[in-house]
């Protein structure tokens, strides 16, 4: 297990990297580092554990060898959750270990990446491995609104993400009656005078 192989996951910005041990086939096992750190967080921790697992230990985004989100956006937690969504989906897997590390007490919220995808994704999960780190604690009262808007948010962005395509040319005409479909409050001055800033003529309309 002291050997290892790097991997790369395509994001819209870039790519999520990580690190892997053991055979591809064995019982998968998904790392998360700590605050600052990165996948070599387990270089050590790896070989010492059981053979028969495929361990993967990701970069979050701006760690490691991950690519920088954009200048001027910022990193928040439940950023850090899509990541690791996005990864397992990357691997195609549908079930896995959890072991995280660390990212506790950060301005007083208790905001663990490792036990936020627990809760959030708990089909996923067969186990959760905590190395110096505490549950993710919420109100009871809470519990399930938060569930249901943060699950939500992820997986409206994952499916929006997958859909990707080259964006269709359409006449001017076109343009504006699908935009007035969109917007009904609109007049079709007003819509027009929209397209005139919102819209980019291209060779094919």
């Amino acid at each position: 297990l002291g050997m290892f192989s790097e991997l790369k996951f395509p994001v819209p910005w870039g790519h999520v990297a990580a690190k892997a041990w053991g055979p591809s086939e064995g019982h998968p096992v998904l790392c998360l580092h700590g605050w600052l750190d990165n996948a070599n967080t387990f270089d050590k921790l790896i070989p010492l554990l059981p053979r028969d697992c495929y361990y993967v230990a990701m970069d979050f985004s701006g760690h490691g060898l991950s690519s920088h989100r954009p200048a001027g956006s910022p990193y928040h937690f439940l950023d850090y959750v899509s990541d690791v969504r996005r990864v397992a989906a990357a691997l195609q897997w549908r079930r896995f270990t959890l072991m995280g590390h660390s990212m506790v007490f950060l301005f007083l919220f208790y905001c663990f990446i490792s036990p936020q995808f627990c809760f959030l994704y708990p089909e996923m999960v067969d186990k959760l491995i905590l190395l110096e780190n505490l549950g993710f604690l919420l109100a009871p009262e809470d519990t399930e609104a938060w569930l249901k808007s943060k699950r939500m948010v992820i997986d409206r962005l994952l499916s929006l993400e997958a859909k990707q395509q080259t964006p269709k040319a359409r006449s001017p005409e076109a343009a504006l009656q699908r935009l007035l479909e969109a917007n009904r409050h609109l007049t079709a001055e007003g819509g027009a005078i929209l397209l005139q800033r919102g819209a980019t003529e291209t060779p094919a309309g």
